[in-house]
């Protein structure tokens, strides 16, 4: 009888769970060898552990390699020995969660371990690389000094649900103190759900606009106050225009430095091209010759179908460096 598409699945994804926890103890168990081994050859050999990496290019195994499942297993070993984690309940995670969880803060170990460390005749859960980042997340979140304490009342008592207060919480970390401040402020005075998301918005413009304003050279040539101007778009309720329109300025700018090395790359390439071919290389001629047009100073590009009724033409100048020497080309 033929499985059904969920059965199907469902069992493709059983068997591949399977194979990654015993993928996880082998890889432990690998590293606890390769450990030894090193620390074998530290001992008694020339103390540079050339006989290490001997050894390894004998099994084709790379240096990152050992090095990472090294890590795995002193990972293992940290949480073993300390009792935080029962040896049974290794096969509770999949590798990529156990991982996560050796490489996260203690207290997100703590409570990861306390999942699977349940009492004999319960059946511990299965631990996915999903919730020990859930996990990770709320504890950063709870613990940061960003949350006003009525925040985080509220979501001890589920009024607010966590996943709410994590994107808020990263945004807030992008901001200086002063901007901090004043979100904070808008939150305590009103500690609801709509509010917590309109302020991670709030937040996620005002990171955006700070970053991408230090980086617009035409904006650090002026006397422009920015924080002047960012107040005003607050006040008028545009921060969201006023944000893109930074970073758009930004990326152009960057794009008209792109597009100059571009020019300069095919120009330094055609004249290489030209040199090395001749009357041999017709096609190689033809080539460089319809590409010319691009190597002038004057660009031309046309946008859409050039016998299209809405096509047009883009004309870039580019000018020579000597022209003005006070101006970047």
């Amino acid at each position: 009888m033929q499985l059904s598409e969920t059965d199907f699945l469902h069992q493709v994804s059983t068997a591949w769970q399977i194979c990654d926890r015993f993928d996880l103890q082998t890889e432990i168990w690998r590293g606890r060898i390769l450990r030894t081994v090193r620390d074998r050859e530290k001992q008694g050999g020339d103390g540079r552990g050339s006989g290490f990496l001997s050894w390894l290019n004998d099994r084709e195994i790379s240096k990152t390699q050992a090095y990472s499942l090294i890590e795995l297993a002193n990972s293992a070993d940290t949480l073993l020995q300390d009792g935080m984690l029962q040896p049974e309940a290794v096969n509770c995670f999949s590798k990529r969660a156990f991982i996560e969880t050796a490489q996260a803060a203690i207290e997100v170990q703590q409570m990861v371990c306390d999942l699977v460390n349940e009492p004999s005749g319960e059946a511990a859960p299965q631990i996915t690389r999903r919730e020990v980042r859930q996990i990770q997340d709320e504890w950063t979140t709870m613990s940061s000094d960003l949350l006003p304490l009525v925040v985080k009342e509220k979501a001890a008592s589920s009024a607010i649900p966590t996943r709410y207060l994590t994107p808020l919480v990263r945004e807030l970390e992008k901001l200086p103190p002063l901007h901090q401040t004043a979100i904070q402020d808008g939150i305590t005075a009103n500690p609801d759900v709509d509010t917590v998301k309109q302020a991670t918005v709030e937040a996620r413009y005002l990171a955006k606009y700070l970053a991408a304003a230090v980086q617009v050279q035409a904006l650090n040539h002026s006397s422009i106050d920015l924080e002047s101007a960012l107040e005003e778009a607050l006040r008028v309720g545009c921060l969201s225009s006023a944000a893109d329109l930074v970073n758009q300025a930004s990326q152009l700018e960057q794009s008209v430095i792109k597009l100059h090395a571009a020019w300069r790359r095919l120009n330094n390439l055609a004249d290489r091209l030209y040199l090395d071919s001749g009357a041999s290389t017709p096609n190689l001629r033809a080539l460089l010759d319809q590409v010319a047009p691009l190597t002038q100073d004057l660009l031309e590009v046309d946008l859409g179908d050039p016998d299209g009724s809405f096509s047009q033409r883009v004309r870039l100048r580019i000018l020579p460096d000597d022209l003005n020497p006070d101006v970047p080309a």
